[in-house]
C-alpha cells in the first residue's frame, strides 16, 4: 500500500513516518521517507513566502497593505526577541533566528494542511539543536578569553579548584538535547493525539476536530517554535556575555592602534 502523506481524510491514517521509495547510494539502500517529502514542501512554502516577502519590501508603499504590514510586524517582533535578550549584537543573528523561526513554525503548522509535521521527526530537530550547541560554542570563544571560559565551566568554585568542570560540560552538552527533545516530543504528541483521533474516532469525526487541530497545531505549534527561539537567543547571548567585540578584534586593536590624524 502507498503511504499516505495526510494524517487526516484517508483510511487507516497513523503518525508513523513511512518509506516511500528507495534507492542505492555506494552499496548502501537509503530510503525516502514521508517525513521528506513533507519536509520539501515545507521548504518549497518557505521559499515562496521569502520570494514574495523580498518583491513586496523591493516594492513597499508609503501606505502598506495587509501582507506588508503583516511582514513588518515579523520583522519588529523577530528583531525584539534578539535585541531584547542580546542588545546591539542580536543584528548579528537576526537571519537566523528569523530563518529557524518560520522554519520551525511552518513546519508546526504543515499539520492544518494535513500533513505530517517534519517537527515530529527526530532527525529534524536535532539538526536544529546541533547548529544552536555550534552557534553557542563559536560564539562563547569568539567573544571570551581562554581564561575567562575555564572560570566559567568552574563556577561556582574558584578556578583552581576544577570540581565542577565535568559537570557544567556535561550541561552544555545537554543543551542541544534538551532543545531537540522538547520539540520532537511536544509536536510528536499533538501528531499522536489527531492520528488516535481520526483513527479510533473516523465514523464521528467530522468538522469538530478542526478546534484539535487549532490547539495542536497553531497554538501548541506557535508556543513550541517561540520557546525554541527564545532559549537559543538567550543561550547565544549567555555565552557572549557582557564583551562588546570579539576577543581576536579586540587583540588587534591593541596591536595595530589606529594613527591619530592631524
Amino acid at each position: 500500500m502507498t503511504p499516505n502523506l495526510l494524517l487526516s481524510g484517508a483510511d487507516g491514517v497513523d503518525f508513523m513516518i513511512h518509506g516511500i521509495f528507495s534507492y542505492n547510494l555506494f552499496g548502501h539502500e537509503v530510503w525516502i521517507t514521508t517525513s521528506h517529502v513533507c519536509l520539501l514542501i515545507v521548504v518549497v512554502c518557505l521559499l515562496l513566502f521569502f520570494f514574495i516577502g523580498g518583491q513586496v519590501f523591493k516594492h513597499a508603499k508609503a501606505v502598506p497593505g495587509y501582507f506588508q504590514c503583516a511582514l513588518e510586524f515579523a520583522v519588529e517582533f523577530l528583531d525584539g526577541i534578539t535585541e531584547g535578550a542580546m542588545g546591539s549584537k542580536g543584528k548579528g543573528f537576526r537571519n537566523y533566528i528569523g530563518t529557524l523561526f518560520l522554519f520551525i513554525l511552518f513546519s508546526n503548522i504543515s499539520g492544518l494542511l494535513g500533513l505530517r509535521p517534519p517537527t515530529a521527526d527526530y532527525g529534524v530537530t536535532l539538526p536544529l539543536g546541533l547548529i544552536t550547541f555550534s552557534l553557542i560554542r563559536i560564539n562563547e570563544v569568539r567573544f571570551n578569553s581562554p581564561w575567562a571560559i575555564w572560570k566559567d565551566k568552574c563556577s561556582p568554585l574558584p578556578p583552581w579548584l576544577p570540581i565542577w568542570l565535568p559537570i557544567n560540560i556535561i550541561g552544555d552538552c545537554a543543551v542541544p538535547v534538551s532543545l531537540s527533545l522538547r520539540l520532537f516530543a511536544n509536536i510528536l504528541s499533538g501528531t499522536v493525539m489527531m492520528a488516535l483521533v481520526y483513527g479510533l474516532l473516523s465514523k464521528i469525526a467530522y468538522g469538530w476536530p478542526a478546534a484539535l487541530h487549532v490547539y495542536f497545531d497553531l497554538f501548541s505549534g506557535a508556543i513550541q517554535t517561540y520557546v525554541f527561539c527564545m532559549l537559543t537567543v538567550t543561550y547565544i547571548g549567555s555565552a557572549i556575555g557582557d564583551a562588546e567585540e570579539p576577543i581576536l578584534k579586540k587583540v588587534f586593536r591593541k596591536m595595530f592602534p589606529k594613527q591619530e590624524t592631524a
